[in-house]
């Protein structure tokens, strides 16, 4: 199962919330992407395991991906170890992906930022011919890798034009019925992310870097270990912002 992009999220929801757009996105243009999500999200204080991977399995369908899995690598304990950097060495040398997008550098959540350090390690050394995995995939490391923003905002090297596909990735995290626009909380209590307030500052936030690329929606995004390198000067006469 090869992809051109694999998205890593510390949690299921994650990627649709901050990257779904980009996802939705890359789809229609006809790259192959994939998700996979390293916690099962079963420290959420609302939903479950099976509530959550119901959920996941909808939002994968919205916003038409090609393959997800989730490695199970344990919610509010991801530990940078080589038992976990193995399991995502696994997951990139089978997919082989041109690009990875993963999480921020730092966040509000713990889990985010420990995420992201596990991945860049593991996305580095699964290019070493000697670090070994259980399967027979070569070894392979993406030529490009981005993060994406979550809670906390950082100064974004490129905006991905979302416009055509807010709706999508709207409904993509309106899948996980238990975590957002939630109207009535039920037996459960309400969450920083589960009231509509959340939802109303998520578009906000989508069109206010939108409107600093030049168009209505828009995602922020980090290349790491730049700067980039262009050998073509076509994705200037590609792109039509307004401005």
């Amino acid at each position: 199962m090869n992809v051109d992009v694999l998205v890593f999220a510390a949690h299921p929801d994650d990627a649709e919330l901050n990257c779904g757009g980009t996802i939705a996105a890359l789809v229609s243009q006809g790259k192959s992407v994939g998700i996979v999500d390293l916690t099962e999200g079963e420290m959420g204080t609302r939903g479950t395991i099976k509530t959550r991977k119901i959920e996941a399995d909808e939002a994968s369908k919205v916003l038409g991906i090609s393959y997800r899995s989730n490695l199970n690598l344990g919610d509010s304990i991801i530990e940078n170890d080589r038992e976990n950097q193995i399991k995502i060495i696994t997951e990139v040398r089978k997919c082989r992906p041109h690009i990875c997008i993963i999480g921020a550098p730092y966040d509000r959540h713990p889990d985010h930022g420990k995420a992201t350090k596990l991945c860049i390690d593991a996305l580095f050394y699964s290019g070493l011919a000697k670090v070994e995995t259980e399967s027979s995939h070569k070894p392979w490391r993406p030529k490009h890798i981005l993060y994406y923003m979550q809670d906390r905002p950082f100064e974004p090297d490129f905006i991905f034009d979302i416009s055509d596909h807010w709706e999508t990735k709207k409904k993509a995290i309106l899948a996980f019925s238990t975590q957002f626009n939630v109207d009535d909380p039920g037996k459960e209590p309400e969450t920083y992310i589960s009231s509509n307030k959340y939802f109303k500052q998520l578009e906000a936030r989508a069109r206010y870097f939108g409107h600093l690329a030049g168009f209505e929606f828009g995602e922020p995004l980090k290349y790491h270990d730049g700067p980039v390198g262009l050998n073509s000067s076509s994705i200037f006469f590609d792109n039509n912002p307004t401005r």
